[in-house]
């Protein structure tokens, strides 16, 4: 007797935090998986478990997404692959200190992982999943790119890229069944806090959310087919009347001659 499944998550940063709950739950809810991180010892004890408490194949691949050949070994192993129907995004890094504390490699680095591997598995994925006409794409930003004024400055700016690109190719795949979906967590208990020199423990705790809390969160956004998830926000409303003045702008955004507030006194 064989048994269908929804097809196979690859999973990246899924050695833990949001990308090892995020393996859980896509396996609890029948998903094969393959999981995407520097880390093999660690990938191998998730796999393992999950292997025995799901019944489902979890193939590791250890991968460097700052690297531009570890990122074309996974492109390759969602376009070869037809059973690969969905992709989650969550590798990512916050670098300690501010912009100006930051070397040209450590800001080469944020922006490989943050922004140019999310982006080209992205693409291959919306390509492969259209061509397939199925496939969920998620990729996890943050408030902060909305939010750039409470801090980290480059990795606010990397995460309203995400949420950017991943509406806008939303939009691209409109009609060709594949499902995108951004997601804006606010700060969530993960080890990233430790690794970016910064404790978790000196934030309010009403304001940090538990990661299997988001994940399963976003799920329930995922769902309901929403393009934009924000777990915290009560009031969707906010969203939408946000969204909407953006909008209104967008007729005035580009015009042939400037606006009159900005021409010279004399020609006013």
């Amino acid at each position: 007797m064989t048994t269908t499944t929804p097809g196979t998550a690859i999973v990246t940063g899924a050695s833990t935090g949001i990308g090892a709950i995020y393996a859980d739950r896509l396996a609890r809810r029948g998903h094969d998986l393959v999981l995407v991180a520097r880390n093999g010892a660690r990938l191998e004890a998730l796999a393992e478990r999950l292997r025995a408490e799901t019944g489902r194949s979890v193939e590791v691949m250890v991968a460097d997404l700052t690297k531009s050949e570890d990122v074309a070994r996974v492109e390759q192993r969602i376009s070869d692959d037809p059973s690969v129907t969905m992709l989650v995004n969550n590798a990512g890094m916050l670098l300690e200190g501010e912009t100006l504390d930051h070397s040209p490699g450590e800001i080469e680095t944020i922006i490989a992982l943050n922004i140019t591997a999310l982006t080209r598995l992205s693409a291959v994925a919306g390509r492969t999943f259209a061509a397939r006409g199925q496939g969920t794409i998620v990729n996890i930003a943050s408030i902060l790119g909305l939010a750039f004024e409470i801090g980290a400055s480059i990795y606010s700016a990397s995460k309203a890229f995400i949420l950017s690109f991943t509406r806008a190719l939303r939009r691209e795949l409109e009609g060709k069944g594949v499902r995108v979906q951004v997601v804006l967590p606010g700060a969530v208990r993960t080890e990233i806090w430790e690794r970016s020199g910064r404790d978790v423990n000196s934030y309010p705790p009403e304001i940090v959310m538990d990661a299997g809390d988001l994940v399963d969160a976003a799920l329930v956004g995922l769902d309901r087919d929403e393009g934009v998830t924000i777990p915290s926000l009560a009031d969707e409303g906010q969203f939408a009347a946000f969204d909407g003045a953006r909008m209104a702008m967008i007729p005035n955004l580009s015009r042939r001659e400037p606006a009159a507030r900005y021409r010279p006194a004399e020609s006013a």
